[in-house]
C-alpha cells in the first residue's frame, strides 16, 4: 500500500470515528470469506457496515477524535462495525458472535462513551429506533381507541335496552 493510499484510508477512518454514532471493535481471526460476506450482508441490511482495518492506520486515524480512548483495542486481526443507529451494529455483531465463536467483540464507543464487551452486548439488547417509534405510536393510538370505545358504549347500551324491551313486547 502506497503512502497516498494510506493517507486516504486514515482520512476515511478519521471521518468514520468522528461521525459514526457507534463503532464496535472486533477480532475476526479464523473467519473465512463466506462468513465475512454473510456478516457484511446482514450488517448492510441493518444499515450498518463492517470493515477490516489495519491497526497502525486505525490508531493514527483515532488521534484527535473523541474515540481516541479505544486505541488500545486495536491489537491482532481487527475489524470495526459502524452504524448511525446505536443499536444496529452491536445487535448484528452480537448475534453473529453467538453463532460463531471466531468473532470476538472487544469493545467500542458510542458518541463519547467508551464501552467494553458487556456494554456492547447490553446495547445490542435494546430495541432499535424503529421499534421504539412503533411502541410510541401504539401508546399514542391506544387512548384514542379507548375514547372511541367509551363514546360508543352508551349508544350500544341504549340499543340493547331497546332490543330487550322489543323482545319483551313480542313475548307478551
Amino acid at each position: 500500500m502506497e503512502r497516498a493510499e494510506k493517507d486516504a484510508l486514515v482520512s476515511t477512518l478519521n471521518g468514520i470515528f468522528t461521525d459514526a454514532n457507534v463503532v464496535v471493535v472486533t477480532h475476526y481471526s479464523g473467519l473465512n470469506v463466506a462468513q465475512l460476506s454473510e456478516l457484511r450482508t446482514s450488517m448492510a441490511e441493518a444499515g450498518a457496515s463492517f470493515r477490516v482495518t489495519k491497526n497502525r492506520l486505525a490508531k493514527r486515524a483515532l488521534e484527535g477524535t473523541p474515540a481516541n480512548e479505544i486505541a488500545d483495542l486495536f491489537t491482532g486481526p481487527c475489524a470495526i462495525g459502524i452504524s448511525d443507529d446505536p443499536v444496529a451494529a452491536p445487535r448484528i455483531l452480537a448475534q453473529f458472535a453467538k453463532k460463531n465463536d471466531k468473532l470476538v467483540i472487544r469493545g467500542g464507543i458510542m458518541g463519547e462513551t467508551v464501552l467494553d464487551e458487556n456494554g456492547i452486548k447490553a446495547l445490542a439488547e435494546l430495541p432499535s429506533l424503529d421499534e421504539l417509534r412503533g411502541k410510541i405510536v401504539g401508546m399514542l393510538n391506544t387512548p384514542a381507541t379507548r375514547i372511541a370505545g367509551v363514546l360508543a358504549a352508551p349508544g350500544g347500551q341504549i340499543a340493547r335496552v331497546i332490543a330487550a324491551k322489543a323482545e319483551q313486547g313480542d313475548a307478551a
